[in-house]
């Protein structure tokens, strides 16, 4: 399976996957830490409409812009469903947007993406960003492209961009947990103390 999966980023990365985009410009124009994040209503793959005000006991969020197309997105899915798993019953349910144009990826539409779920076992909800409008305000640029958000008083508060680990090939070799330190942190009222890193991915397809 991991042979697979090196395979699968190699073609990629061979086939422009780090090609500069449109969407790369977005990383100057969306949320930086500390800013107060805009809810969003999006459709989830069970066609309910979704956005954290939904999540009423929820402490923060980790959102993740993800699709089922890209190498990158699909190494780290079980990580995603892993960090549901640990985090949802403490106060920080995973929710997975999917941001690219169907047109230009159609197995990423609302069909591939319920039947991605079902085959997987997502715990978490897996929204469409139909006409590309959220992605944008967050800044987001690559697929995985990961925000840890923490639920206060003035609202949803960025505390972490960028990646989940420091290893998308090999899970059992990641050195450095960005997600679960900014996560843990917050859960103990500290300050994280890693607060950006490089999102590792595809470009967003626009």
């Amino acid at each position: 399976m991991k042979k697979v999966v090196k395979l699968m980023l190699l073609v990629a990365v061979v086939f422009g996957a780090w090609s500069f985009t449109t969407s790369d410009k977005l990383m100057d124009n969306g949320y930086k830490i500390g800013d107060v994040v805009a809810d969003f209503k999006l459709e989830n793959i069970d066609g309910k409409m979704v956005s954290m005000a939904d999540f009423k006991e929820a402490k923060g969020f980790i959102i993740t812009f993800t699709c089922n197309t890209c190498p990158y997105a699909v190494a780290y899915e079980d990580r995603v469903e892993a960090l549901n798993k640990m985090y949802a019953s403490k106060g920080y349910p995973v929710i997975a947007i999917m941001p690219n144009n169907v047109e230009v990826k159609p197995g990423d539409n609302m069909e591939a993406m319920q039947e991605r779920a079902k085959e997987k076992g997502f715990t978490f909800p897996y929204l469409m960003d139909k006409g590309q409008l959220v992605y944008p305000k967050f800044g987001a640029t690559k697929t995985p492209h990961m925000y840890v958000v923490e639920k206060t008083k003035k609202g949803n508060v960025v505390k972490y961009i960028g990646a989940i680990d420091d290893n998308y090939q090999d899970a059992d070799a990641v050195k450095n947990k960005y997600v679960e330190a900014a996560v843990n942190a917050l859960l103990k009222g500290q300050e994280v103390e890693v607060k950006e890193t490089k999102a590792i991915g595809c470009s967003i397809k626009v």
